[in-house]
């Protein structure tokens, strides 16, 4: 799948991945080939390791403070949801936070859940074939995976 095509299924998003956003985007993905469902979720882990950062994991969650104000850091499940939810808001918000960094930061609020997004391609994959998707992608898009992107983590 392409870049192109990829963005434009995101798309059908409308910039946030609800539970019905997300089921509507399965059930489209659902009705095209198997090699272009592999393929979404290729682009899809692909674009999630990307952003696998630490210019981006070590920001706080912007509406959320512990008892004495601090603010809080992202668990690694929340980080992996916020760079959902920036995938989810679609190619521009997606390239834009890497030529700026504080355009990520809204996506670290708990308003913002990208989860659902990660279910697609296997409810797709299902809804396609009537099996369940026991998949691995090129690209680990768990949260600390992409090594260059975490220099301090070292090798």
């Amino acid at each position: 799948m392409t870049w192109a095509a990829f963005w434009a299924l995101i798309a059908t998003l409308n910039g946030e991945a609800t539970q019905v956003s997300c089921r509507r985007l399965a059930e489209e993905l659902s009705r095209c080939s198997v090699p272009d469902i592999i393929g979404f979720a290729e682009r899809h882990a692909e674009a999630l390791y990307r952003l696998d950062q630490e210019k981006f994991g070590t920001l706080s969650v912007v509406d959320l403070t512990g008892r004495n104000g601090v603010p809080l850091p992202q668990s690694a499940d929340g980080f992996l949801y916020a760079r959902c939810a920036v995938v989810a808001a679609g190619q521009a918000v997606w390239e834009g936070v890497f030529f700026d960094v504080d355009k990520f930061a809204p996506y670290t609020s708990t308003v913002f859940d990208g989860e659902w997004l990660l279910y697609v391609p296997d409810r797709a994959y299902e809804l396609a074939t009537g099996r369940e998707w026991d998949r691995s992608t090129r690209y680990c898009f768990e949260s600390y995976s992409n090594r260059d992107g975490w220099p301090s983590l070292g090798s």
